[in-house]
């Protein structure tokens, strides 16, 4: 009988016990909410139990503080930051076994010449250093035309066109005259009237080839090899002394001009290596250099013209076509590049993530530069041998944002930003008392100053709820 009486005796006690601790704290305060409770139990246990909290946050608006535990306005149950999860950079850690399910890949940020291949539209033009123009240098009748169309091909010394002009025959005949002559005059004479021939646009084969007689026509022969692209002459026409008949260009070399961005043309200079294809032409690849930049910028397209000579021995190369230009600007010094995709553009700002340890990540704000090969030129930010995310840095930049490092950042950025704790913060602004300095939380009144749950007693600060 004994035996079972004590049971009974021990069940009332605990109940009895778990009675007081129940009236205790309903007593005493609402007890914290069960995610705080448990983060906070696991705390106490363990050896990091020390670690101070800094402020309450509501995960859903990371951004707002609060100075103790409870829920948040959207009625969430608020979350701790303690101290041991900030650190200076203002980074995130994330446990390695959840990094490596994630899947998340690294990379260092290399040092390297960053060649920026620029593929460019661009258009066929002749080479007007190669352009001549046959003209009347006196007052004639053209009497024959043996070039009657446009875009006609002609070799060098071909017969151009006849032509009856009474002051070559008369030139001529004054020649043809002085030939006989003996005397030192007259080989003076025939000098000077040589000369006259020459002005008059007759060239030596010209004038070996001219009939002699008053009304002789004088035959013109093409100065070189290429296409008559303009002709403005026809059979019978008059024409008077300096008119242009015909203009001839030669096919030897042609001119590409191809179109640069604006932002594009600051790296490419005289000799730029060039490298043309025609869509006519599959499998052809014509090579050259960059022979100038043309100093004015089309108002239309906002580009600028890049000048390239190429050389067309077969003549597969015409005016007019339409190419594609790949220019390989090289730049001898070595830059910090980051491959495209671990770059973080928000529009306002673009960042990389940096790995600091296996465990900790922070947000970098960089500026970015050229990109090509994959890869893009850091100008600020970074100095090349840090290692950071290219792949799954989108869910780190995320976790950053919910926990406040991309505002931390920000405010390191602006250090006009009053920082959490400072005498500017208002959540954390503090009440004089008799020379101490109280929080102002909610509190009780004594003698018109406002009190924490403490009471100050003889400069003791007391708990409330306790015993002086």
């Amino acid at each position: 009988m004994k035996r079972p009486l004590l049971i009974s005796i021990a069940v009332l006690f605990a109940i009895l016990l778990l009675v007081i601790v129940y009236l205790g704290g309903r007593r005493h305060g609402t007890p914290a909410p069960a995610s705080a409770s448990a983060s906070a139990s696991t705390r106490a246990t363990s050896p990091a139990s020390v670690d101070k909290v800094l402020y309450w946050y509501d995960p859903m608006e990371p951004a707002q503080h609060f100075p103790k535990p409870g829920k948040s306005p959207m009625g969430m149950a608020m979350v701790p930051k303690y101290a041991d999860g900030d650190s200076p950079s203002g980074g995130v850690r994330i446990d390695p076994a959840t990094v490596q399910n994630l899947g998340i890949r690294t990379a260092p940020v290399e040092r390297r010449i960053l060649s920026t291949a620029l593929r460019v539209p661009g258009t066929i033009t002749w080479n007007l250093r190669e352009a001549t123009i046959v003209s009347a240098r006196v007052d004639a009748v053209i009497s024959k035309l043996q070039v009657r169309a446009p875009y006609t091909k002609v070799t060098t010394g071909e017969t151009l066109a006849e032509l009856l002009a009474p002051q070559w025959n008369s030139a001529l005949a004054e020649y043809g005259a002085l030939q006989q002559a003996q005397s030192a005059d007259a080989k003076a004479l025939r000098s000077a009237a040589r000369e006259r021939l020459q002005v008059l646009g007759l060239t030596p084969a010209d004038i070996r080839s001219a009939p002699r007689g008053s009304g002789a026509a004088i035959t013109l022969h093409a100065p070189q090899a290429g296409v008559v692209t303009t002709l403005d002459v026809r059979e019978g026409q008059r024409v008077s002394a300096g008119q242009t008949l015909m203009t001839l260009n030669g096919l030897a070399t042609v001119w590409v001009e191809a179109a640069l961005p604006q932002a594009a043309a600051g790296t490419v200079g005289d000799g730029t290596p060039a490298t043309v294809t025609v869509d006519s032409l599959a499998g052809r690849e014509f090579h050259g250099s960059v022979e100038t930049l043309l100093p004015d910028i089309d108002s239309a397209t906002r580009t600028q013209r890049a000048r390239i000579v190429l050389t067309n021995p077969d003549g597969l190369l015409s005016p007019g076509m339409f190419v594609s230009v790949q220019l390989s600007p090289v730049h001898g010094e070595a830059v910090p590049v980051v491959p495209d995709e671990a770059l973080i553009a928000t529009g306002q700002q673009t960042r990389v993530i940096v790995v600091d340890s296996a465990d900790h990540f922070r947000p970098v704000a960089v500026r970015i530069g050229r990109s090509g090969d994959g890869y893009t030129e850091i100008l600020h930010g970074l100095l090349g041998g840090e290692k950071i995310v290219i792949s799954g840095q989108f869910l780190i930049d995320s976790e950053a944002s919910l926990s406040g490092a991309l505002e931390r950042m920000r405010d390191a950025q602006a250090p006009s930003a009053a920082p959490p704790g400072s005498a500017a913060d208002p959540a954390t602004s503090h009440t004089s008392h008799e020379g101490h300095t109280i929080p102002a939380e909610s509190g009780t009144s004594h003698q018109g100053h406002t009190m924490p749950s403490d009471t100050s007693h003889d400069g003791h600060t007391i708990p409330t709820g306790g015993k002086p």
